[in-house]
């Protein structure tokens, strides 16, 4: 356990040092014991670069989406990572990044956010998870330390919590509630159309955009869709032009 909280510290450092101006102040937000008091606005201002390019009245917006996401949500820490205000915010901020071009989504049936420090094992499938959506218990479950990864390199494609948070919303889309069916039908036929005209070469190992994991099934090739559309939205636009299109307008977002 000593291992694991020098190592996310270490790593929290190295994430959170790209955008802080005092190191005290990041230590001080990892560990809890901060010498401020936390607000949504002063974590998004120096942690999150999808936030920092929004203008002023959208950064507003953005701040209370996130206000409200944290206050509808219980946060469950596992293997003794502590649950901070900044622990909090990001996750909150990377489910309002996904939604920001949409009405405001809460991603009402799923209110536990499960966050462990490192990857975790799953009763639902007996293997090792970095994240998990579970629609029967309405729980996100994420590593800590892979979250941390998935922003620490913006360009990369490679984004834990846009990709479970991508499966999450998916399926919010089909659960009767208050947020019911808020994703247009005939475009996420379309985004199904492009898995079936891409799902050969990624089975057959050939090169695209695409990471070979987007060749599984649908949902995955969702998921990764989303990674590449919010990490390397130019490269989607010019290489996979129509699957760069659906995703702007199911999402309501011009990335690119």
């Amino acid at each position: 356990m000593l291992a694991i909280s020098i190592l996310l510290i270490l790593f929290s450092f190295a994430l959170f040092a790209r955008y802080a101006n005092h190191i005290d102040v990041v230590l001080a937000g990892w560990t809890g014991q901060s010498r401020f008091k936390h607000s949504h606005h002063q974590v998004l201002e120096r942690y999150f670069a999808y936030y920092q390019k929004l203008p002023l009245r959208k950064k507003q917006e953005f701040e209370r989406r996130v206000a409200n996401f944290v206050n509808s949500k219980e946060f469950i820490s596992r293997g003794g990572l502590e649950i901070t205000p900044m622990v909090e915010t990001l996750v909150a901020a990377c489910a309002v990044q996904l939604t920001f071009g949409l009405r405001e989504i809460r991603f009402e049936h799923f209110d536990k956010i499960i966050l462990y420090p490192t990857n975790f094992y799953s009763r639902s499938n007996d293997q090792i998870h970095k994240g998990e959506v579970n629609p029967r218990f309405g729980v996100i479950a994420l590593s800590w330390k892979s979250f941390l990864e998935g922003y620490l390199d913006p360009s990369d494609a490679y984004n834990l919590g846009l990709h479970e948070m991508a499966h999450a919303l998916k399926l919010e889309n089909r659960i009767p509630n208050e947020e019911y069916q808020f994703l247009q039908a005939s475009i996420l036929k379309e985004i199904d159309d492009r898995y079936f005209e891409n799902s050969e070469d990624l089975a057959l190992g050939k090169p695209t955009l695409l990471r070979a994991y987007a060749g599984v099934n649908k949902e995955e090739f969702f998921a990764v869709a989303v990674e590449n559309f919010f990490e390397r939205p130019q490269e989607m636009k010019q290489h996979l032009p129509r699957l760069y299109a659906n995703m702007s307008q199911l999402l309501g977002q011009e990335t690119a």
